[in-house]
């Protein structure tokens, strides 16, 4: 007798074969840019449920760029695994055709050059075409939204999340979980979750005096489709008053929660759960332990670390599927559920290319509506780019680079911190840098750029909390983002020595001498956990410095990591 692991890897390798899952046909279109909406959403309808997942939207409204990383680095027993695989090795993986769309799409490589060719991606009016067009094919889809949806724009920022709850209350998705939504503030958070017309789901957000659930968070949503019963699970990011400020949310406690997980799973099968789909933002690697130490999970829906894959991966016995960030992407799952069981699955990612999908007319006008009290701001150009900005990596991007430069321009420090944060498009050479392009990637309630003074010794301390976040063996310990991004500081790390022994060859790259660890350092950062942080806002501070130059080229001695133990 097959069983149920066998099966799904048997149905998974026979999916890729005949394109059911995956990129399918998309992904081995001719390169001559000849894309049509009907390619991209074309799919075999199959089962009785469907899915659709998107996340980390990170409120952007509108088509952007946005460039994959080229560095992703996989550390214990995910070294070498999917997501940790970039470029060309990539590509070789999935057999996707060098210049392909799937290339532009999936791949950091000619990243410029193939922009020009395929144009932005994204737009929630795009988004909201496809899930239509689904809705049309499977009229009782399930719309589930991974969370980090009401953050990182100017919009979102003046409006307190208020832009990004009044379009996707007319997606309608029917359920979310969250993350950086929360460092609106619990006040406001409360004020927007009971404006929801949808639910808000997070198995893990218990009240921190207490130490249970909350009324406002429930655990999970069962929902009848297909003549089945499907429980949806909310797993929040578990680790918010360690990446963010915890005083922006005092009355919350967060966490893995397995044993909770766990008795969530047990409980909606005894319900008559005939499906248990988690909606997680835990990131990529959690989910894969996650789906190993908690039975009975069929589908986890994966988001936070804004990871891409064109094929689902399977962990024990749960299909794992991320579906990439800031609108770029559209995962279809349908499901074949039968007698109580998962019996099979099709999926796609389909790439929202903007240029191809045709925006919905309604969800066009009313991301208008939402944009048009600050336009004047949004349209400000504040200079060009000659280089191709980008965030998104271990280590630092071109954007960040940028940030960094402003900071120790700006502030007159020696060395710049800036946060290992994902989310904010790019911009491709030749580009005007406008406000709103600085805010996607600045943006946040707690943006304040500090100056300061750190000791050689205590800036290899910072450095060393921050790799074993990234890079600790045991995925449940990885807490962080990516590594912090540094200016006029080099440094060597050595990512498969234990913590306190990674970093090393710390160098003042102002001077090229070596860090001193008893010597003190003006550093300017910004993005600070701490209550009652002084400064300018990092946006201002960026504004300033590009209005200095007028065009910007990315000086990259400014910044200097050399990287070992991969």
């Amino acid at each position: 007798m097959i069983s149920r692991r066998d099966f799904l890897q048997v149905g998974m390798a026979a999916s890729a074969l005949v394109g059911a899952s995956g990129v399918g046909g998309w992904a081995r279109l001719a390169a001559q840019q000849a894309l049509t909406q009907e390619q991209l959403l074309e799919f075999e309808t199959f089962g009785n449920v469907s899915l659709i997942h998107i996340t980390d939207i990170h409120a952007q409204l509108k088509p952007i760029y946005f460039r994959e990383p080229s560095v992703n680095i996989g550390v214990g027993g995910n070294k070498g695994a999917v997501p940790h695989v970039t470029g060309a090795e990539f590509r070789r993986l999935y057999g996707i055709d060098d210049g392909s769309p799937s290339h532009y799409a999936l791949s950091s490589g000619d990243f410029s050059a193939l922009a020009q060719a395929y144009g932005r991606v994204g737009g929630l009016d795009r988004v909201a075409t496809i899930v239509k067009a689904i809705r049309a094919d499977r009229p009782d889809a399930l719309l589930l939204d991974g969370g980090d949806t009401w953050h990182g724009s100017y919009t979102c920022l003046k409006t307190e999340g208020q832009d990004m709850v009044n379009v996707m209350n007319a997606l309608q998705p029917d359920a979310m979980t969250f993350h950086w939504e929360f460092t609106l503030g619990s006040d406001r958070v409360a004020e927007l979750v009971q404006g929801l017309q949808f639910a808000a789901l997070g198995q893990n957000i218990f009240d921190a005096e207490w130490d249970e659930p909350t009324d406002l968070f429930p655990p999970y949503k069962m929902f009848e489709r297909g003549g089945t019963k499907i429980a949806v699970i909310g797993q929040a990011f578990p680790y918010m008053p360690i990446a963010n400020p915890g005083w922006m949310f005092p009355e919350y406690a967060f966490g893995i929660r397995d044993e909770n997980m766990q008795s969530m799973v047990d409980e909606v099968r005894a319900a008559g759960a005939d499906c248990v789909v988690v909606l997680s933002h835990n990131g990529f690697d959690v989910d894969k332990k996650m789906a190993t130490v908690v039975s009975g999970i069929d589908v986890i829906l994966s988001g936070h670390t804004h990871d891409a894959l064109p094929e689902p991966v399977l962990s024990g016995e749960t299909l794992i599927f991320p579906s990439g960030s800031n609108g770029k992407f559209v995962t279809r799952i349908d499901l074949d559920i039968r007698d109580g069981r998962m019996m099979g699955y099709r999926s796609k990612l389909i790439p929202v290319f903007s240029d191809v999908i045709a925006p919905d007319a309604e969800m066009a006008a009313l991301i208008a509506e939402q944009r048009a009290p600050f336009e004047a701001e949004l349209g400000e150009v504040i200079g060009q780019t000659e280089s191709l900005l980008y965030r998104r990596g271990n280590f630092n991007g071109t954007w960040d680079d940028l940030i960094c430069d402003a900071l120790l321009s700006e502030r007159e420090a020696e060395i710049a911190l800036s946060p290992g944060v994902r989310w904010g498009p790019s911009l491709i050479p030749g580009q005007d840098i406008t406000r709103e392009d600085i805010f996607n990637v600045t943006s946040m309630t707690y943006g304040k750029a500090y100056r300061t003074e750190m000791t050689g010794e205590f800036l290899k301390v910072v450095l060393e909390d921050v790799a074993d976040n990234i890079f600790n063996p045991d995925p449940y310990y990885q807490q962080g983002g990516d590594m912090v991004r540094t200016g006029g500081l080099g440094y060597h790390i050595d990512v498969g020595q234990p913590q306190g022994s990674r970093i090393n060859n710390m160098t003042l790259l102002g001077t090229g001498e070596p860090i001193d660890p008893a010597r003190a350092y003006v550093v300017a950062g910004w993005a600070s956990v701490n209550p009652g942080t002084e400064g300018p806002q990092i946006w201002d501070v960026v504004e300033s410095h590009i209005r200095k130059i007028g065009s910007v080229t990315v000086n990259k001695d400014n910044n200097s990591v050399v990287v070992s133990g991969v």
